[in-house]
C-alpha cells in the first residue's frame, strides 16, 4: 500500500476499527520519534493545530491528542504524504480558522478561551456535516480525480487526520483503546500447577 492510498483513507475517514494490521503499521510509521522538529507547520500554525486537536480529543483520565503529539503526526503527513496543493489546502484551512475566529471573537483561535474555541469548532463540524448531507461524495468524483485526498471540507479532513493520528499513537492505542501494539509473549510449555487436571 502506498502513502497516496493511505492519505485518501485518512481524508475519507476510514473506520479505525477496520484498519488491517498492515494499515495500522503504516499509520504507526508516520508517528515521529521524540525530539521531532517541525518541517511544514510554522510556530503559529502548530499552536493552532495543538489548540484544535486538544479540543477534538481533550485529556481526560488518559492523555489527549496533545499528549499523543498528534500535531507532529499532522506535520509528517503534510511534509511527506501531501502534495503541494493538498498541503496548501490544509494550511489555508488553518488560516481560515483564524479568520473566522477574528470575525467572531476579534482574536486568533489560539488566543480565545477554550469555550470559544469549542464553539467555533462545533460550528465548523456542523457546517461540514451539512455540506456532506447536501452533496455526499459520489463514485464519479473518485473516478474523475482519485487523488482528492485533502481537497474535501477542511474540518472533516482535519478531524479525520486527528482521530487517526491519536488512535494509532501509542497513547491512543494502549491507554485509550486498551490494546497492545506488540502482543504479549506466548508461554506454550508452562508446567501445570496442582489442581489443573492432574489425576
Amino acid at each position: 500500500m502506498h502513502r497516496r492510498e493511505m492519505l485518501r483513507m485518512l481524508a475519507a475517514g476510514a473506520a479505525l476499527p477496520a484498519l488491517s494490521t498492515d494499515m495500522f503499521a503504516f499509520f504507526r510509521g508516520a508517528h515521529p520519534a521524540a525530539g521531532y522538529a517541525l518541517r511544514t507547520l510554522n510556530p503559529h500554525q502548530n499552536a493552532t493545530v495543538v489548540a484544535m486537536i486538544d479540543q477534538i480529543i481533550p485529556e481526560t483520565d488518559t492523555p489527549g491528542a496533545k499528549g499523543a503529539r498528534v500535531n507532529e503526526f499532522i506535520d509528517v503527513i503534510l511534509t511527506e504524504w501531501a502534495n503541494d496543493t493538498e498541503r496548501k489546502n490544509l494550511l489555508d484551512g488553518l488560516a481560515g480558522v483564524d479568520k473566522k475566529s477574528n470575525e467572531l471573537f476579534a482574536k486568533d483561535f489560539v488566543d480565545t478561551p477554550p469555550l470559544q474555541q469549542l464553539t467555533l469548532l462545533r460550528a465548523l463540524d456542523e457546517a461540514a456535516a451539512f455540506e456532506s448531507a447536501i452533496r455526499p461524495p459520489s463514485r464519479d468524483d473518485e473516478v474523475e480525480n482519485p487523488y482528492r485526498q485533502l481537497e474535501g471540507n477542511f474540518f472533516s479532513v482535519f478531524k479525520n487526520i486527528t482521530l487517526h493520528g491519536y488512535y494509532t499513537s501509542e497513547i491512543g492505542f494502549t491507554l485509550e483503546l486498551k490494546l497492545q501494539i506488540i502482543p504479549g509473549a506466548q508461554h506454550g510449555c508452562v508446567p501445570r500447577g496442582p489442581g489443573l487436571g492432574d489425576a
